[in-house]
């Protein structure tokens, strides 16, 4: 009878898996021993597999011999229903059948453990290494970053097709167990074919699935990882990616670097300010040009107000015109800087922004001002540290270009407003996203919760 069902076992696996060139299946028999294996050699450790399972059915006497050896290694497990069994193997175990028992060997192998530099977030100085795509790779860069004994790590599965791990950390300490309880049921709730990316994973959990802003936040480094831990946050480690996702995330968050922790204090804060004259400039400088040459000019100096006009007195179109070509040149330049390869990419973005600069000059289709103003406006969008907050910067300085151009400086004060106001109306995961860090640590705060009987203790 058993023997009837472990070769039914092993017909409907063929079946399911098909005539694929990378499932191997074999019959080994060794004296009075026989033993069936089914697997895949493209996600299977063959090294291990003939190390641990095959050599010992020679080294042993008996089915019983064998069976006990087995069963004392940590990567052997039962066999279960048939479904459990199918999808073990195709994550890389080995199904073994013998007379009397079946079970699953684990000897799964990932070709993507390297653990390489970080190129998106770089720092002058501390660590420079980022994540790798294998999530046992990144929990073990964590743990050995984060030794405390508060931190859990959880798995749930996302994707109908790709069955993608996702490893869920936080530490139980600090955690606030409102956005946790929130986060979990988000994760359940996620209907997807394929999972494969932190963005996608970002775009599943937001409710208002048209919102311009990040409000989680996606990182390749894994002490911001370590850092928000101790926060009181919660990481996602998504299995065949480099990168993680942190919710809840605010404002502040997104202008943040972790060179902001190893530099000295003032020397921080400046750097800080930076950031926030940047994103002043990237947002504003365009539509104040625009509002002040076409509506306000009398806001400037004389001298300036004239030079500025000597400069567009050969343009045969307005300002607004004037400056949303420009504008969007240099976003087809920076998109070309992504696509094209590595060796050439920045030589011919930088030679291609140059003669297009000079040449717009010349022919009198652009003024010299507008070159600094395109290129202050360039330089100012790369100083935010995550590209995510820069990528929506870039979109809302044309929103407010477009009102400006209708109703002048006051449209830009109205647009700065409405801005503001979406912004405070934003939440992430409960958390307003125009918080400022300036209350106590999440441990203080859930033990006054407890103390009020508000949540359970962990």
């Amino acid at each position: 009878m058993f023997g009837y069902q472990q070769q039914n076992t092993i017909v409907w696996l063929k079946e399911q898996l098909g005539n694929s060139l990378d499932v191997v299946v074999h019959e080994l028999k060794a004296g009075s021993q026989s033993v069936n294996v089914l697997y895949i050699s493209s996600i299977c450790d063959e090294k291990l597999i003939q190390a641990n399972l095959i050599l010992p059915l020679f080294e042993t006497e008996t089915e019983r011999e064998y069976i006990t050896y087995l069963f004392s290694q940590p990567n052997v497990k039962s066999h279960k229903q048939y479904e459990e069994t199918l999808k073990a193997v195709m994550n890389g175990s080995v199904f073994v059948s013998t007379s009397s028992h079946q079970f699953l060997f684990i000897s799964g192998k990932s070709s993507n453990k390297a653990v390489g530099e970080a190129t998106v977030e770089t720092v002058i100085q501390g660590p420079q290494s980022a994540l790798s795509e294998d999530k046992d790779t990144n929990l073990n860069l964590i743990r050995n970053r984060y030794p405390r004994p508060t931190l859990r790590i959880e798995e749930k599965e996302v994707g109908k097709l790709s069955n993608t791990k996702i490893s869920l950390l936080y530490d139980q300490e600090y955690v606030n167990e409102h956005v946790l309880k929130e986060v979990k049921n988000s994760l359940e709730k996620i209907e997807i074919d394929v999972l494969q990316a932190a963005g996608q994973l970002h775009q599943k959990l937001t409710k208002s699935k048209r919102t311009l802003f990040p409000t989680m936040m996606i990182t390749e480094r894994p002490d911001r990882i370590v850092f928000n831990l101790a926060q009181g946050k919660i990481v996602l480690l998504i299995d065949g990616t480099p990168f993680a996702v942190i919710l809840p995330a605010v404002f502040y968050d997104f202008i943040s670097s972790m060179e902001d922790l190893y530099q000295t204090y003032w020397v921080s804060k400046f750097i800080v300010f930076l950031r926030y004259m940047g994103l002043f400039i990237s947002l504003i400088l365009p539509a104040m040009y625009v509002g002040v040459t076409a509506f306000n000019p009398e806001i400037f100096r004389v001298q300036l107000a004239l030079s500025i006009a000597g400069s567009r007195v050969g343009v045969p179109y307005p300002a607004f015109l004037e400056v949303l070509l420009m504008l969007l040149m240099m976003e087809l330049l920076t998109e070309a800087s992504v696509r094209l390869p590595k060796a050439i990419g920045s030589t011919a973005t930088t030679v291609g922004g140059l003669i297009l600069g000079q040449a717009a000059v010349e022919a009198g289709l652009v003024s010299n001002v507008m070159i600094i103003i395109v290129a202050a406006v360039a330089i100012s969008n790369f100083v935010i540290p995550i590209n995510s907050m820069s990528f929506a910067m870039r979109v809302v300085k044309y929103v407010l270009l477009l009102i400006t151009s209708f109703l002048g400086m006051v449209g830009l004060v109205i647009g700065i407003i409405l801005l503001i106001c979406y912004l405070t109306s934003l939440k992430s995961f409960g958390e307003p996203y125009l918080k400022v860090f300036m209350e106590p640590k999440a441990k203080d705060k859930n033990m006054a919760r407890r103390s009020k009987g508000e949540v359970g203790s962990p």
